[in-house]
């Protein structure tokens, strides 16, 4: 066998691997995860890899393959066989795809520099895509028991700030997000540091909204930011990488590009009006549903939500909805929170 046939077997081999890993990673986004953002993703993956395949010989490759005399095709390492769910599927699947990849765009270069450089790309995507998912295939735990999720701003708590953070975590507060958009930076980290201690205690997450340095400095579980804000890469170069990230997004598309950036959460919203922020958009609870089929990532509905709309927000199934002046603003801040932990939990059980 010459050269020639050799490097047209090798690169006939790794298209079908890097075909087969990416059929396996589109059912599972489009069968488990329910991902019409993976879906769309994979599916432009395969288009572009068959494009660049295109500029290869077909015929000589087809005329290369010898599926019989392939010595690889009876050989398996310990373990190969075992797989103990579809996750664990599909990231066998993602760890063979950038290695294919990587095969191709070298063994491409002797034939073709321009189908070379097209599966280079195509590597680095392959990388992003593994990213996305990774999300969905390892979730965080502190995120799955997440129901209620207050977020405290001093200008709006009937009563003082940290007393306001003792009752609506008395009432059952999963995490509390502490947004304080005009405070000074020190004064900021030493509040952080007491509803941080606050919510240890209580078995809660502690968030600090946009500020990456101060939840830094205040041992916070993680970090909220909009759109407008530090980028969930900036965020985890402050943080580490096991900080949480939560991203708000107003529509599908910024969804899609925080679970490519890695966020851990979005703040999807707003649901209604509300009195701490005006709002150009409404997206609602339509919009709510909009954004869970089509990114696979824990969903926290906010804005203007209130304990007399909630029930229209709980039909779009979120991961948790998030409240501000209906709990902090109320006579009673734990009443108020522990009426809309019932209600969740009605609606969606631990």
């Amino acid at each position: 066998m010459n050269d020639s046939t050799d490097l047209h077997r090798i690169i006939d081999a790794n298209l079908n691997r890097t075909r087969e890993a990416l059929r396996v990673v589109e059912e599972y986004v489009r069968f488990v995860l329910d991902s019409a953002a993976l879906s769309e993703t994979v599916k432009h993956l395969r288009h572009d890899l068959r494009a660049a395949a295109d500029a290869l010989p077909q015929r000589d490759l087809l005329a290369a393959r010898d599926t019989p005399g392939d010595v690889g095709t009876g050989l398996s390492a310990p373990g190969e066989r075992e797989r103990s769910g579809a996750g664990d599927v599909v990231r066998a699947a993602l760890k063979r795809l950038p290695e294919s990849l990587r095969a191709l765009e070298e063994y491409a270069k002797p034939v073709s520099q321009a189908a070379a450089a097209a599966f280079e790309r195509l590597r680095y995507r392959a990388y992003t895509l593994e990213k996305s998912l990774g999300g969905a295939l390892n979730p965080d735990a502190r995120l799955q028991r997440l129901r209620l999720y207050v977020l405290v701003t001093s200008r709006l708590c009937r009563r003082p700030v940290l007393e306001t953070v003792d009752a609506v975590l008395a009432g059952g507060a999963d995490a509390v997000q502490l947004r304080e958009k005009e405070m000074p930076g020190g004064e900021l980290a030493r509040l952080a540091r007491e509803v941080v201690a606050r919510c240890r205690a209580a078995g809660a997450l502690a968030i600090v909204n946009d500020r990456a340095d101060v939840a830094c400095a205040a041992g916070a579980d993680g970090v909220h930011v909009g759109q407008d804000d530090l980028d969930v890469r900036a965020c985890r170069q402050v943080l580490g990488a096991r900080a949480l990230v939560g991203v708000s997004v107003q529509s599908v598309e910024m969804a899609a590009a925080a679970l490519e950036a890695g966020a851990d959460y979005v703040g999807v919203g707003p649901m209604f009006p509300s009195s701490t922020k005006t709002r150009k958009v409404i997206i609602g609870p339509e919009g709510l549903k909009a954004v869970r089929a089509a990114v696979p990532l824990p969903t926290v509905a906010i804005a203007g939500i209130t304990l007399e709309n909630v029930g229209e927000v709980l039909a779009a199934a979120p991961t948790a909805v998030a409240v501000c002046s209906d709990i902090i603003s109320s006579d009673d801040p734990q009443g108020r929170a522990a009426a809309f932990k019932d209600a969740l939990l009605a609606a969606y059980p631990l």
